[in-house]
C-alpha cells in the first residue's frame, strides 16, 4: 500500500510551475524591449504630426492612417494549455508541503519500526530544503504577487523532490515485507511437509504393528523356585489359567525379559518400579500376597492380572511397550 497524499503535487502542476518559471524572464526581457521601442516611436512620430497639424509639411493629412492591432485567435491547443495552467495558490503549496513532510516522517518510522533490510543506504528523506522554502514562501506574504509566485513553485518544486523520494523507500520497504512473507510462507511450508512426513511414517509404523518377539527362553528352571529361569517356568504353568497359548508366553517373554530380566528382586532406582512385572509401585504386588517382595509366583500371578485386565493378552502388553517403552 502506497501512503501518498492526495495534496502532493501532479506531474502536470511541475510542470507549470516549470513553465513559468522559464518564461518568467523571458517575458519581462520582452516587456522591456515592447516599452523601449514604444518609446522611441512616440519621440519621432510626435514632431511629424505637430507638422503635418499645422500643415508645414505639405503633405495632405488625408493620407494619413492608424496602424491596426488585430488580436490573434487562441487555437485549441492554446485554450487547452490555458485550461490546465491554472496556477497553484500559496496555501494549496503548503498544505501539499505538509503532507510531504509528514510522509516522510512515516516512512522512515515504518522502515525503523519493520527491521528489515530493504537494501537502501540511507532509510530516511531530508525535507530541510522543503522546510527553509515554505519558510521563504511565509515571509513573501506582504511581497508582490509575482514574488509570491516565485516562491510558490519553488515550494512545489521541492514538494515534489521530497515526494519522489518517499515513494522510492516506501516501494523498497513493500517489497522487503513481500520477500518476509514469502520466506515465512516457505519456511512454514517446509514445516508442515516434515510434519506431514513424520505422521506417514508413524503411521506406517503402527499399521505393520509392532515388532515380533523375539523371546530369550531360559533352561533348566522349576516351577517355584527363584531364578529366572525358575520364573518362566512358573509363569509358562500359570497361563493356561487365562486361555493363552505359546504365542502368548513368547510376548510374555519378551516383554519382561526387557522390564527385569526375570528378576525378583529387580529395581528401578529412577522410577521405584519393583520385581518380575515392574509394578509401580511394587507394593501393589501385595493384593496377590504378602510375600511379593520375595516371591516369584506372587508377582507373576499380579503381572498376568495386570495384564489382562489392561491389555487383553501379553502380546498387546508387548505391542504397547514397543510403541511407547512402557506397558
Amino acid at each position: 500500500m502506497r501512503h501518498q497524499s492526495s495534496f502532493l503535487p501532479s506531474r502536470r502542476t511541475l510542470r507549470r510551475a516549470e513553465r513559468r518559471l522559464r518564461r518568467r524572464p523571458v517575458l519581462i526581457a520582452s516587456t522591456l524591449a515592447v516599452g523601449l521601442l514604444a518609446a522611441a516611436t512616440f519621440t519621432t512620430a510626435a514632431p511629424t504630426a505637430r507638422a503635418e497639424a499645422s500643415g508645414t509639411s505639405g503633405i495632405p493629412l488625408t493620407g494619413f492612417a492608424l496602424a491596426s492591432y488585430t488580436t490573434p485567435v487562441p487555437t485549441a491547443a492554446d485554450r487547452a494549455e490555458v485550461a490546465t495552467d491554472a496556477p497553484v495558490t500559496a496555501d494549496d503549496a503548503r498544505t501539499a508541503a505538509d503532507a510531504a513532510i509528514s510522509a516522510a516522517q512515516t516512512v522512515a518510522a515504518d522502515i525503523a519500526a519493520s527491521g528489515l533490510d530493504i537494501g537502501a543506504p540511507v532509510t530516511t528523506v531530508d525535507t530541510s530544503a522543503l522546510e527553509a522554502a515554505v519558510h521563504r514562501l511565509d515571509r513573501a506574504e506582504s511581497l508582490p504577487d509575482a514574488y509570491v509566485a516565485d516562491y510558490t513553485d519553488a515550494v512545489t518544486t521541492e514538494t515534489a523532490a521530497v515526494s519522489e523520494q518517499v515513494n522510492g523507500l516506501r516501494g523498497k520497504l513493500d517489497a522487503a515485507i513481500a520477500l518476509k512473507a514469502q520466506q515465512e510462507a516457505e519456511e512454514k511450508a517446509r514445516r508442515e511437509a516434515e510434519a506431514a512426513a513424520a505422521a506417514a511414517a508413524a503411521a506406517k509404523k503402527a499399521s505393520s504393528g509392532p515388532a515380533a518377539p523375539n523371546p530369550v527362553y531360559a533352561s533348566g528352571g522349576a516351577v517355584g523356585g527363584t531364578s529366572p529361569a525358575d520364573a518362566q517356568a512358573t509363569a509358562r504353568a500359570m497361563i493356561g489359567n487365562y486361555g493363552w497359548g505359546d504365542d502368548q508366553f513368547a510376548c510374555l517373554v519378551s516383554l519382561w525379559s526387557k522390564e527385569s530380566g526375570w528378576r525378583y528382586d529387580a529395581y528401578n532406582s529412577s522410577s521405584g518400579a519393583y520385581g518380575i512385572p515392574q509394578a509401580l509401585p511394587g507394593s501393589k504386588m501385595s493384593t496377590a500376597g504378602a510375600d511379593w517382595q520375595t516371591n516369584p509366583a506372587t508377582q507373576i500371578a499380579w503381572g498376568l492380572g495386570y495384564i489382562s485386565g489392561r491389555y487383553g493378552t501379553p502380546c498387546g502388553a508387548w505391542g504397547h511397550s514397543q510403541s511407547t517403552g512402557w506397558y
